[in-house]
């Protein structure tokens, strides 16, 4: 098949595009650089240089590539600015789907997140409804989510994978990570929260599976959540750091979520089962 990835060089898009290419696929990716541009060509797809916020340069680009499948993977969190990485999920996807209904595709892949549910004292399910009377920047990434896979439904065949917190190489929980450089200076603080995690490269290899996966919305995260103590307690120990700071706060969103749909209508099964497995 022919596949255009939207974030190609991503934390996710630099797994995927390797996968993608064994499986036989002729890719064309986007880079915003041209280290990126490089990076795609060396790894065997066509690298696109295209501005997501320019909806006529970005439907020339899906256009001329004529794919049979699109794949979102974009989002802004480098600044760590919850408010563009919103941002680029309403506009951004917009712009996408526009570009991809103009181009005739078909299917789109799109990636969304596992913790955006409504209170619950239990794992959320996919018909656990959102947290859409979330206010402040909880209410900014939720309206976000919601607008990306309002707009991904305007596909017919939409493939949106929930994703669990990515932990691995590249991410905020690892040794070289955000969390992983607050608990080894001591500066890290977790409260009784419960977290569905999903390693990097698992989120990569569901990427890579969906493009003929059934149309549908999936948690993709590992087979348990955990508490806040027990995973920055391990995340600690495993990167040689203090224990960190405990404290009896949690939100009522704060409950994971079930990935037995995916096992159950998919085969899908995480490589990396449990948080800290590598």
């Amino acid at each position: 098949m022919r596949i255009f990835v939207a974030g190609a060089t991503g934390q996710v898009g630099r797994l995927l595009i390797p996968l993608l290419i064994a499986d036989g696929h002729q890719v064309t990716g986007i880079g915003r650089s041209e280290t990126g541009l490089r990076t795609l060509a060396e790894q065997g797809a066509t690298g696109v240089r295209v501005d997501v916020y320019d909806p006529a340069a970005l439907t020339a680009a899906v256009t001329a590539a004529a794919p049979d499948v699109l794949i979102h993977q974009l989002t802004a969190l480098a600044g760590g600015s919850l408010a563009e990485n919103a941002r680029i999920r309403h506009e951004g996807t917009r712009n996408l789907v526009a570009a991809a209904r103009a181009a005739g595709v078909q299917r789109l892949v799109a990636q969304s997140i596992a913790w955006a549910y409504a209170a619950g004292e239990t794992p959320a399910t996919e018909e656990t409804p959102l947290d859409l009377d979330a206010g402040g920047t909880r209410g900014t990434t939720v309206a976000g989510v919601h607008a990306l896979e309002t707009q991904a439904a305007e596909i017919t065949e939409h493939v949106v994978l929930r994703y669990g917190m990515f932990h691995g190489p590249g991410t905020w929980y690892h040794r070289d990570g955000r969390v992983g450089r607050q608990l080894l200076a001591g500066e890290f603080t977790v409260g009784q929260g419960v977290t569905s995690f999903l390693h990097i490269e698992d989120a990569a290899i569901a990427a890579a599976r969906a493009v003929t996966w059934p149309a549908g919305v999936y948690n993709i995260v590992d087979d348990q959540p955990l508490p806040g103590p027990v995973w920055a307690a391990a995340l600690a120990e495993s990167i040689g750091a203090p224990p960190p700071r405990v404290t009896a706060d949690r939100a009522g969103w704060e409950r994971g979520a079930d990935n037995a749909l995916a096992r159950e209508k998919l085969s899908w099964t995480p490589g990396h089962p449990l948080f800290g497995t590598v």
